[in-house]
């Protein structure tokens, strides 16, 4: 039986780190990442584009949970409203398959220590600090499973997820 697995949370809190390592926990699984659907240049956020890169996802994510081999399907953004949440659910809702929202979540002094070591490694741009420590709070109060990422590795963020899962707890209903 398919599931589908999101991985929410700030900017710089491991979701593009972590859900790699989820999937290799449980393979066989695809993952996507919804920043690679805004791959563009210059990167323009217009309704248009918005409407754009939230059909590309429904297609994604329809066609591998529809198709294919793949037991797992796992799907990690940025999503820090629920109404964003249920933008990319909504079109799946009709998918009969179990479902596990998680968010990676940290203190904000852990966060910004994130951010400063990608800045300086060139991976991002100082103007990422402020945005993401802003909307960090919006996590805290979503109707997700709550994952701490403090003081866990990314391996053990991957595996904390992974025995929930196979476990079979946490599932959450539709949005």
């Amino acid at each position: 039986m398919k599931r589908l697995i999101l991985i929410n949370g700030p900017m710089g809190a491991g979701k593009t780190t972590v859900t790699p390592l989820l999937a290799q926990k449980l393979s066989p699984a695809v993952w996507l990442d919804g920043d690679w659907c805004w791959k563009m240049e210059p990167f323009t956020v217009t309704e248009e584009n918005k409407a754009v890169v939230l059909e590309n996802i429904h297609t994604l994510l329809g066609n591998f949970l529809r198709r294919g081999s793949w037991e797992t399907v796992l799907f990690c953004w940025v999503m820090d409203h629920p109404e964003i949440l249920r933008q990319v659910l909504q079109p799946l809702r009709d998918e009969d398959i179990p479902l596990w929202i998680f968010t990676l979540t940290c203190t904000p002094e852990a966060l910004k220590a994130r951010l400063e070591k990608d800045v300086k490694a060139g991976i991002r741009t100082p103007d990422i600090i402020p945005r993401s420590l802003e909307r960090l709070p919006l996590y805290r109060d979503m109707d997700t499973v709550q994952v701490d990422v403090t003081r866990r590795t990314p391996e053990q963020a991957a595996q904390v997820m992974a025995d929930l899962v196979l476990g079979n707890r946490e599932r959450r209903c539709w949005p």
